[in-house]
Parts: C-alpha cells; structure tokens; sequence
C-alpha cells in the first residue's frame, strides 16, 4: 500500500468519513484553497479545472495500485469517485457564473432597498451635546 493509500486511511480512520464524504472536502479545500492562494475567482474555470485534473490524478493513482497488485479494474467506482468529486465545485461554479447569490450588494443598493421594503431606517440616536456625550 502506497503513503497515499495509508493516509487517506489514516484519515478516514481518524475522521470517521466515508471514502465518498472525503472526496468532497478534499475537493471544496483544492476549490477554496486555490481560489484564496492564487487569487481566483469561483466563478473562473481554473480552481475547477485544478479540482478536475488533481481528482483524475487521484483515480488514476488508485487504478494504477489496484492494478499493480493484481485487482480487476472498477471503473464504475472510479468514476463515481470523480463524478463525486466535481459535483460540488461544479455547483458552486455554475452558480456564482450564472445567478447574484454569491455578489456583493453595494451599500446605496442596501439602503434603497430597505426604503423600498418600507423598513424605517435606522438612526442613530441624536447627541444632546458634543459628540463625546453619553445619554
């Protein structure tokens, strides 16, 4: 068994995951990981061609083991593996190109909206004297 099979086991044993829960924090750390190292965006195709290529190294690692101690190739697992993978960060990549979730309201855009709402806006209250008083 490879150092990486021993520590994907390590911390399965360690964390309690299943093999399936473990693909998807490890591709949400590449995603978010790459995007705050490199300064990407979630939006941009590569932090999701990063999540791609490292989970296609990795299935291709597993098959490379299994194969060389003589086990039949699982290809369906294998895929399932990378189609878990990339769900999530397919997710979130789709939804931050193609919705308004993920962007920033501007704040004159916040407060025209809560005119709108018909909020009464919130005001501090007045100062009895200088600035420095304490009611």
């Amino acid at each position: 068994m490879s150092l990486l099979q021993q520590v994907k086991m390590v911390i399965i044993e360690y964390t309690h995951l299943a093999k399936d829960a473990l693909h998807i924090y490890v591709a949400l750390a590449i995603l978010l990981g790459a995007c705050a190292l490199f300064g990407w965006k979630v939006r941009q195709w590569r932090p999701w061609l990063l999540v791609l290529a490292v989970a296609l190294a990795g299935e291709y690692w597993d098959w490379y083991e299994n194969k060389s101690i003589g086990q039949t190739a699982d290809y369906d697992g294998h895929w399932k593996d990378v189609w878990n993978t990339m769900l999530v960060p397919t997710i979130l990549m789709l939804t931050a190109r193609y919705t308004t979730v993920f962007e920033k309201t501007p704040p004159a855009a916040e407060a025209s909206e809560e005119a709108a709402s018909g909020d009464e806006p919130q005001v501090s209250c007045a100062a009895t004297g200088g600035e420095r008083d304490v009611v």
